[in-house]
């Protein structure tokens, strides 16, 4: 089916989940609106979508699909949920931060706070993936948050080999992480979810630098990025997670 059909938004729509309904991609629906605002969709509005080769509509193709009508019931609560740990790992992402290049002295209690946030996506894993999907998950994120803080100290000390060595390993992890989710979920691929967490490295990365030049305007506007960015994972995770597994 490579004809361009006439799509209205509902709520919780974004150009990431239509593109998993319709087997097609964020790029192409892009192309398709121009003047449509990606970050600012709304209720009622009509945009232009043409959907894959291995889409298969139901019949009539309209918005009143069954699997969509049952991922809009589940995809609120998925949102407020992973909102609420990614809107946590970048808070507390944030103190620790703070706590090692101050030497604050709640750092160690920061640090445990932190590291209590992979056990809580943990437990959203395990809902859908099962023990062992969720302890692997868990692992992996604990090592992500353990390496961010170790890219702190190494540039707190002006140690480049250490930051450049403690980068790479940052990354590796990343796609780690991304190859693990794209296993698990057809609706995530591992390019995305790669380019979602390099992103977000890369913010952490350029905002711990921008606090420790005392650029400390620059690096509370630069927050705004990081938490904006991870609510974008939030919205990647919910969204794949109630595509996944509707009603």
């Amino acid at each position: 089916m490579n004809g361009v059909i006439r799509y209205t938004i509902r709520p919780y729509d974004t150009f990431w989940m239509l593109a998993q309904i319709f087997n097609t991609t964020v790029e192409s629906i892009m192309q398709l609106n121009p003047g449509v605002d990606p970050h600012n969709l709304q209720v009622g509005q009509v945009i232009n979508i043409r959907p894959g080769l291995g889409f298969i509509p139901s019949s009539p193709m309209d918005n009143d699909m069954d699997d969509m009508d049952e991922i809009d019931m589940m995809l609120p609560d998925l949102l407020d949920y992973f909102h609420t740990l990614w809107g946590q790992h970048i808070m507390w992402t944030r103190m620790v931060i703070l706590g090692i290049i101050f030497d604050l002295p709640d750092l160690q209690y920061t640090t445990e706070r932190l590291l209590r946030n992979a056990q809580d996506f943990a437990e959203g894993i395990r809902v859908y993936y099962g023990d062992e999907a969720a302890q692997t998950f868990e692992n992996l994120f604990r090592n992500h948050i353990t390496l961010a803080a170790d890219f702190v100290t190494a540039a707190k000390a002006n140690e480049e080999a250490r930051m450049d060595e403690v980068w790479q390993s940052w990354t590796d992890n990343a796609g780690r992480i991304a190859e693990f989710l794209s296993q698990i979920n057809p609706n995530w691929s591992t390019e995305d979810w790669n380019a979602m967490l390099m992103e977000h490295l890369q913010l952490l990365a350029e905002n711990t630098m921008l606090l420790l030049e005392q650029n400390y305007q620059a690096s509370i506007d630069g927050f705004d990025d990081i938490y904006n960015q991870a609510m974008e994972m939030a919205d990647m995770m919910a969204e794949g997670i109630a595509t996944q597994f509707p009603g």
